[in-house]
């Protein structure tokens, strides 16, 4: 199949026009495509599954299933993020189905930044663990609405697309996320380092 010349579409979603280049043949369009989208979406898989290998195969597979539809995509129908993270998320919801609750925590190493003190990576660790832990306690829609949304940064009619939901059922999802969230960390605000003069 011939895809269609370059337009404002692909100018409007960026990767698209990345993925019509790989359709067309461009390896090096596969290659940028992969750096830009993977941090993302395996962040996402992690967060929601709380386990890093988990992620890497959620992640590997999304992208196999982009490479092997990308002859048929329809510029100006989806944004390729959008369709990606829904891929994710229903991935996510299978294995999360299969494997049942309460999988233990692996903790990936993130690099270490020279200009941090000891102390404070320690820190930050502590509280990325105690978020993922949170995360984990969540039903599963309301763990993927409050990633997309309060961790990845998404709109909701974004978040409605690849859950989907409707706008009105995003809102009410990481409202009750987010509320269920703040009453399991709330406790733990002095452990964590967080006093009410800074936060």
């Amino acid at each position: 199949m011939t895809m269609p010349a370059s337009n404002d579409a692909d100018r409007a979603d960026p990767d698209a026009e990345l993925l019509l280049r790989y359709a067309q043949g461009d390896a090096a369009a596969a290659r940028l495509l992969t750096v830009q989208l993977t941090p993302r979406i395996f962040g996402h898989a992690y967060r929601v599954l709380g386990d890093g290998a988990e992620a890497e195969d959620v992640t590997q597979d999304a992208l196999m299933r982009l490479w092997k539809i990308a002859p048929d995509w329809r510029i100006g129908e989806a944004k390729v993020s959008t369709w990606l993270y829904r891929v994710v998320a229903n991935l996510c919801t299978d294995r999360l189905r299969k494997r049942g609750r309460g999988v233990a925590l692996e903790d990936i190493a993130e690099p270490a930044d020279p200009t941090e003190s000891a102390e404070a990576r320690l820190q930050r660790g502590a509280r990325q663990e105690a978020l993922q832990s949170a995360l984990d306690e969540l039903p599963d829609r309301q763990r993927q609405a409050v990633v997309l949304r309060h961790i990845d940064g998404l709109a909701n009619p974004e978040i409605a697309a690849i859950l989907d939901i409707g706008v009105e059922a995003v809102e009410s999802l990481t409202a009750r996320g987010k509320r269920a969230l703040a009453k399991r960390l709330g406790g733990q605000r002095d452990a964590l380092g967080y006093d009410d003069d800074k936060t």
